[in-house]
């Protein structure tokens, strides 16, 4: 399993890069043909990879190598946007610790459920000023040197589409309204859709077994569901 995690890393960092290097870098996109919105959906799916890396290795699954591990989940969380790898590891396993609670970083209080104060809360608790300052500052940067559409379209409008499915698929459906009283994850599942399940969060609807068995790595999870 170790060298699948690591491999699974390798191969989503660099299918990230080496997409965006070329959308940004030589890509001339026609915005008349439906190409370069469908090229910037794949570089979203990317951008999610890069989180969902890193929070395989928050749990330690990307590699049993405690030193690599956590080289491999801060790499792939900086270039998601700039996201500080030792910043996030407690508050993720906060939200294992405390799910559904006040003390839990990623739940809403039961008085504001909706999507939109929710997703407001949860960008509160984890992002930085000096990760918008650090966007901010490379953006202006890749515009000097690379066409200002490209850079817009391919590294700027994924990032924040990622961060919205992450926040959709990998904490508002599964956590939102009311659990069962034995439900002691306080996390629900998507319906069984493999396919589906991957393309929308990389199986992270499978949010209950997540949570019941986080040593899996995403790319086995599929497996956990029943």
């Amino acid at each position: 399993m170790a060298g699948r995690g690591i491999a699974a890393a390798v191969l989503i960092i660099g299918a990230w890069s080496g997409l965006l290097a070329y959308l940004v870098a030589f890509y001339k996109p026609d915005w008349h043909s439906p190409a370069p919105y469908l090229l910037a959906l794949l570089q979203t799916h990317l951008y999610t990879g890069l989180y969902i890396t890193g929070h395989d290795a928050m749990h330690g699954v990307v590699s049993p190598n405690k030193r690599l591990n956590t080289t491999i989940g801060t790499v792939a969380t900086l270039l998601f946007a700039y996201n500080w790898f030792p910043r996030q590891l407690p508050k993720h396993h906060d939200h294992h610790r405390h799910v559904g609670t006040a003390a839990d970083p990623d739940f809403h209080p039961e008085h504001h459920p909706g999507f939109l104060p929710w997703l407001l809360r949860f960008a509160w608790n984890y992002v930085t000023w000096w990760q918008v300052l650090l966007m901010a500052v490379t953006y202006n940067v890749l515009k000097r040197y690379f066409p200002q559409a490209n850079v817009i379209a391919f590294w700027m409008i994924p990032a924040v589409l990622a961060t919205l499915q992450l926040f959709f698929f990998g904490t508002y459906l599964p956590h939102r309204g009311e659990h069962e009283a034995g439900n002691r994850h306080k996390s629900r599942s998507q319906l069984r859709h493999h396919v589906w399940a991957f393309v929308s969060c990389y199986f992270f609807g499978y949010h209950y077994e997540h949570h019941d068995q986080p040593y899996l790595p995403w790319w086995r999870l599929w497996k956990a569901k029943a």
